[in-house]
């Protein structure tokens, strides 16, 4: 009876263990952020859903903006536009850490920054996090390792995401963007920073 209960045990404990460690590699975790301080615009599912005269309305309103002057858009695109100062493409780590899709530090309108992935896709794994790594193009641990500040957890493998910068970072400081394993020091995807 005890080695029923022992076997039970062990069967459930790797089960677990097997499932923290494998559903990562085919489970997608999807993020779809707009970059702050840019206006957003309804889908075509939500223009269809809105009554016929606020869907006039609506294209009004685009046909207006459409018409301003190429001027006076540079100027209130100056003013009330993020910034990009620096940007990359994700690359593949390896054969098995792979990456891709566009990463990009921004200055919002409030004078903040964001870390921002667009078309971003990565190989799935335990305890991702994003750093901003002093190396400007990461082939190894030790390439991250020589000096990095984590910027948060990483919140989908897929999609477009923004991350916050802390105030007392200096960009050009940083040559890269990665995605890194905490849980086992590996690299998943670097995206070597150019800046602006």
């Amino acid at each position: 009876m005890s080695k029923v209960i022992v076997a039970a045990v062990v069967v459930i404990v790797v089960a677990a263990v097997g499932w923290f460690f494998l559903s990562p590699l085919f489970i997608d975790e999807v993020v779809d952020e707009p970059l702050a301080g840019l206006p957003t615009m309804p889908g075509r599912a939500e223009v269809m859903a809105m009554p016929e005269a606020e869907r006039e309305r609506l294209r009004r309103e685009l046909m207006a903006a459409a018409a301003t002057t190429t001027a006076e858009v540079d100027e209130a695109m100056d003013m009330d536009s993020p910034v990009q100062l620096a940007g990359g493409t994700f690359v593949d780590a390896d054969a098995i850490h792979r990456g891709s899709g566009d990463a990009a530090i921004y200055r919002l309108p409030d004078g903040t920054h964001v870390v921002r992935f667009e078309n971003f896709e990565v190989t799935n794994g335990p305890a991702l996090v994003v750093l901003l790594a002093r190396h400007p193009d990461p082939k190894s641990a030790n390439d991250v390792k020589e000096g990095y500040v984590k910027i948060g957890k990483l919140k989908g493998n897929v999609g477009n995401q923004n991350y916050a910068l802390p105030a007392e970072i200096d960009i050009t400081s940083f040559g890269s963007v990665v995605i890194w394993c905490e849980l086992f020091d590996v690299l998943f995807s670097p995206a070597a920073l150019q800046l602006y």
